[in-house]
């Protein structure tokens, strides 16, 4: 029986049987030529519309990407411009450091000499006290040395020591005049007499010999630098450079030195080649600051001590690498914030004292002229985007009058296409609401001789083919529904292998989980009565998943149980189960397990390793995690084995945690195991809970760690607690 609808030279066939080739597509709403005609007006427009709005875009992005593309020319120039400029200061600076160091070098070596110089004289004078020469009497024209003498000390028992050290005006004049680094050299004696030149106003409380330089030159006795510290002259904060006497035939203990301001130091010898903007410090061999701009003595008195900062305590951890850097002797350069500045920061060690020079130069001062440069390519940058916008703005306007034109000449010839079109398009749209409808038994017959022939072939082809695809999907999915269904009885049937309960053991606390990671799983524990004080405790894990590890499972734990309760000792229980498990295991699949007797009246545990992963026990005494390790091969690999048997003493309180390896090597979304280490730190934060609340514990630490991710295999846990 047939319905046959007819448009022209078209038709559809309406029939209950069906024919290979029939398809559907219903693309058109309408059945009149007016209507055609304004869908392909509609589908033009569409289309040209695309196109318009492509080709304005890739304008607009042209547009964009000439502005982005000025800009990052510039930023790139700028950016090379200011590496340029930063390469070639971190050499000039270091090279500028460098020189600095020497050039201080050569300051304080020089100092250095001509205290030696000094100390020379004094030595000849006090060998030859009894022969020194007469003063010059010239020497008047020039500021006069001056002494003091410590507090409680009589001049009269110092009487020969000052007339000898009169002389010493001579030298101190000398080197004094030749050295404008040096503000004073003076001479002190252990007997507590102080010469200072030029003259000076000293506290009368002065006493040479509890002063740094003193205390240091004749402890050590040899050449030393001192920390920076007050002047009793008010001169400000000094350091000194002293050395003791090396006199052969004299008793007097004497010490000179020479005085060089930090003033001096920080406007005369590090700061040679400093610009404005820059500056220099220097640190001693400890870290101390010597000299840098704004070091002060502030209201700090001669006699108290001065402490100066330490860049190696620094709370800036940039100061404290610079500094430890040149603590070592280090030369470098190398870029520190300080305040909210980037800095560069050169160093160089100066050889003769083991301090080190350090020059700071804002970085800004080096970029500034990449900076200058940036803002004269920003402003050309600008100028040209204006440009580039005036330019598309024009090209969208032409672009939308020839769209117009376009789109007009379009609609006429959709007058004509919809008039030629209408006969199957008609037919095509029948046919497409009834497979619509659900009838995909309806073909449609188009004999144009064209195009539309072979759409109405593709049509019914395609109503033939969906009308098969829907039947195999209604048997794909009723095979699956069944597959399930079997599945979810099979893991029933599996989880009525385990212990329907915990057994109440005295003297013992029992909990256990097993979670599979499929429907079913391969891992089993079990909970085996031995005799009314022994109890045996065995947890496994199959090799393989799925149905037939589920299997394989319910195996071996019949054989395990039928074997376990045969034979009171771990050992012959898992040899004769093994001996059974290799019998049947044919598929080359294997179980790995741990089995062990709990004799919780003596608080004995006996127990052999077959393979599995060791249990933990967590002594309450905290002492270390122990493994209950045991030699021995999986069951089902040999018809015969040999397993190592041993024996450990629980004490109230001792916690043992049997597992499979889904625990231990559970997996996050960053592909890490769950590990050892995460599970004993969660035993151990729970040891003093029950049984129960430390298997919770472990499960919910294992399901946190995991996250999202899918289980991967099964997990399994006992946990024993002796009560």
């Amino acid at each position: 029986m047939e319905e046959r609808y007819s448009a022209g030279d078209t038709s559809v066939v309406k029939r209950s049987g069906k024919e290979p080739g029939s398809q559907t597509r219903g693309p058109f709403q309408f059945n009149v030529g007016t209507k055609v005609f304004i869908l392909f007006l509609v589908l033009s427009i569409v289309a040209m519309g695309l196109i318009a709005g492509v080709a304005l875009y890739t304008i607009e992005r042209v547009g964009v990407t000439a502005e982005t593309s000025s800009a990052t020319l510039g930023n790139r120039a700028v950016e090379d411009s200011k590496n340029a400029l930063e390469e070639s200061a971190e050499i000039q600076l270091l090279r500028l450091a460098t020189d600095q160091a020497d050039i201080s070098n050569t300051m304080f070596e020089k100092v250095a000499a001509e205290t030696s110089i000094v100390g020379g004289y004094a030595g000849w004078l006090a060998d030859n006290s009894g022969n020194y020469v007469e003063l010059d009497p010239s020497r008047t024209t020039y500021p006069a040395s001056a002494y003091v003498i410590a507090p409680n000390v009589s001049a009269d028992t110092v009487a020969e020591e000052l007339s000898v050290l009169e002389n010493m005006d001579v030298i101190f004049r000398q080197i004094v005049s030749s050295d404008p680094y040096i503000t004073q050299t003076y001479l002190g004696t252990d007997s507590g007499i102080l010469r200072v030149y030029p003259a000076t106003k000293i506290p009368s409380s002065y006493d040479p010999r509890a002063r740094n330089w003193f205390i240091s030159a004749e402890r050590t006795g040899n050449a030393t630098w001192s920390e920076p510290y007050i002047d009793a002259g008010g001169r400000g904060l000094m350091i000194t450079y002293s050395l003791p006497v090396k006199g052969t035939g004299s008793a007097w203990g004497w010490v000179v030195g020479t005085d060089v301001t930090i003033e001096t130091i920080n406007q005369k010898i590090i700061t040679t080649q400093i610009g404005d903007r820059s500056y220099a410090f220097l640190l001693d061999d400890e870290g101390n600051v010597i000299a840098r701009p704004g070091l002060r003595v502030n209201d700090s008195r001669w006699d108290e001590s001065f402490s100066s900062e330490n860049f190696l305590t620094s709370e800036n951890p940039g100061i404290r690498s610079v500094a430890g850097d040149m603590v070592a002797g280090k030369t470098g350069v190398t870029t520190v914030t300080i305040g909210s500045e980037e800095k560069y920061v050169a160093y160089a060690p100066i050889r003769s004292t083991g301090w080190s020079v350090g020059i700071v130069v804002p970085l800004s001062s080096i970029t500034a002229p990449a900076q200058v440069t940036g803002a004269k390519i920003s402003a050309v940058s600008d100028e040209t985007s204006a440009q580039i916008r005036d330019s598309i703005a024009m090209m969208k306007i032409a672009f939308i009058a020839i769209f117009g034109i376009l789109i007009g000449i379009v609609a006429l010839c959709s007058v004509w296409l919809a008039r030629y079109i209408t006969g199957p398009v008609r037919a095509l749209k029948e046919g497409s609401a009834a497979i619509g409808k659900g009838n995909l038994d309806v073909e449609v017959k188009v004999d144009s001789g064209d195009e539309f022939e072979d759409l109405a072939d593709s049509f019914n082809t395609m109503a033939s083919d969906l009308k098969d695809h829907i039947e195999e999907l209604r048997r794909t999915t009723a095979e699956k529904e069944r597959m399930t269904r079997e599945l979810e009885l099979a893991k029933g049937i599996q989880q009525s292998f385990l212990p329907s309960s915990i057994p109440r053991i005295e003297g013992a606390d029992l909990a256990a989980i097993n979670l599979p990671a499929l429907e079913v799983g391969g891992d089993f524990y079990d909970f085996i009565p031995i005799t009314r004080d022994n109890w045996g405790l065995a947890i496994a894990d199959v090799s393989g998943k799925g149905v037939p590890a589920a299997l394989f499972m319910a195996l071996s734990r019949t054989l395990l149980r039928a074997s376990a309760t045969r034979n009171p000792t771990p050992v012959d229980a898992i040899v004769r189960a093994n001996r059974l498990i290799a019998e049947d295991a044919r598929s080359g699949m294997f179980v790995t397990l741990f089995y062990a007797i709990l004799d919780a009246r003596n608080r004995r545990l006996v127990y052999v390793n077959a393979g599995h992963n060791p249990p933990l026990l967590f002594p309450k005494d905290g002492r270390t995690v122990k493994l209950l390790k045991a030699e021995g091969i999986p069951l089902g690999v040999r018809d015969e084995m040999d397993l190592e048997e041993q024996e450990v003493r629980l004490e109230t309180g001792d916690v043992v945690v049997l597992y499979t390896d889904g625990v231990t090597e559970a997996m996050n979304a960053n592909e890490d195991f769950f590990g050892d280490e995460r599970l004993a730190d969660v035993v151990r934060d729970n040891a003093a809970k029950s049984a129960q609340q430390i298997l919770d514990a472990i499960r919910n630490a294992v399901l946190a760690f995991a996250g999202d991710r899918p289980q991967y295999d099964d997990i399994t846990l006992i946990v024993l607690k002796l009560r």
